[in-house]
């Protein structure tokens, strides 16, 4: 088997419906075949999956990887990579081909899910810049110290919550774009706030908050200005508004303006730590992790890796 950098190992992570991933996989095929791109692949059975597909993929030499899917699927391939020495690492160009709900880092890259041909096109000239990526350093339940990377951002209190709360209503709708949007409803109308002690920079933030986002990149609108080349990131944390400012704030989401919002306090940085956060739960990359105990860490590494850009 040819395991150039010219040859891709694409992990691809259908969406539900047994039609829609033959349908789905049948045209990416077409678009590759057509430009003569050679390459492998292996398709994820379940969330779980991703990491051990990318190693197996390192391990067999391939040099350029592809994860057909969205930012939760990237996040595990970026996970693994940062298991390996860096020198490993560093001989491998990570790309991605949107295929999923939450796709926001390609959308940063101007990938498009609905323009398959124009992503290849530009993925098959290998243009490559080291970008940064987002670090969490956390205790568990069981008092072992761990870390997780993030491509996109992290988010903590409503919005992890919306997570979770999408996760619950998707086994009642089926469709992940209603449950994502009844989680939101649901969430306007039963909102909280949370105890945080925050430390950003020389300040501290000590009060009840809404939510607060860590954006190595645009946060899925909450960190509008972040960008993962910078070797910072931006925080955007949201104290209580009242419901007419709630959606005027969706409005501001909607349309680009978050930081305009009165209740959203922005900040840049190189670190945040939570002092507390009590019962506020964390989601990173778009995927709901357990709650971290007690104090925990988010950083920025520059420059760590390889990613395909548009040309």
């Amino acid at each position: 088997m040819e395991n150039s950098t010219s040859r891709w190992g694409i992990v691809y992570c259908p969406r539900n419906g047994i039609n829609s991933k033959r349908k789905r996989w049948v045209r990416l095929q077409e678009e590759m075949d057509a430009r003569g791109i050679k390459y492998d692949y292996v398709q994820s059975e379940n969330h779980d999956s991703v990491e051990r597909l990318v190693t197996m993929l390192i391990h067999n030499g391939y040099k350029t990887i592809v994860i057909v899917g969205g930012d939760s699927a990237l996040n595990d391939a970026v996970n693994c990579l940062m298991h390996e020495d860096k020198k490993v690492r560093e001989d491998i160009v990570l790309g991605v081909i949107p295929n999923g709900v939450m796709n926001d880092f390609a959308r940063f890259w101007g990938f498009d899910v609905d323009n398959d041909g124009q992503t290849i096109d530009w993925l098959a000239k290998r243009r490559v810049r080291k970008i940064d990526l987002g670090r969490l350093n956390y205790t568990d339940k069981q008092g072992d110290s761990g870390q997780r990377y993030f491509l996109n951002c992290i988010n903590i209190g409503t919005t992890a919550d919306i997570m979770n709360l999408r996760q619950q209503t998707r086994r009642i709708f089926g469709s992940r774009m209603l449950s994502f949007f009844s989680s939101i409803i649901l969430k306007i109308f039963h909102r909280k706030d949370y105890k945080m002690r925050l430390s950003v920079n020389s300040e501290v933030i000590d009060r009840r908050v809404m939510t607060v986002c860590v954006g190595n990149a645009h946060g899925y609108g909450q960190t509008p200005s972040a960008v993962p080349y910078n070797g910072m990131l931006d925080v955007s944390v949201v104290y209580d508004p009242q419901l007419l400012q709630l959606f005027s704030g969706l409005w501001l989401l909607i349309s680009g303006r978050f930081l305009n919002h009165n209740s959203v306090h922005p900040y840049r940085t190189r670190e945040l730590v939570v002092e507390e956060a009590k019962k506020a739960m964390v989601g990173i990359d778009g995927k709901l992790m357990e709650t971290p105990v007690g104090q925990y860490r988010i950083s920025v590494e520059q420059e760590v890796i390889n990613f395909m850009i548009p040309a």
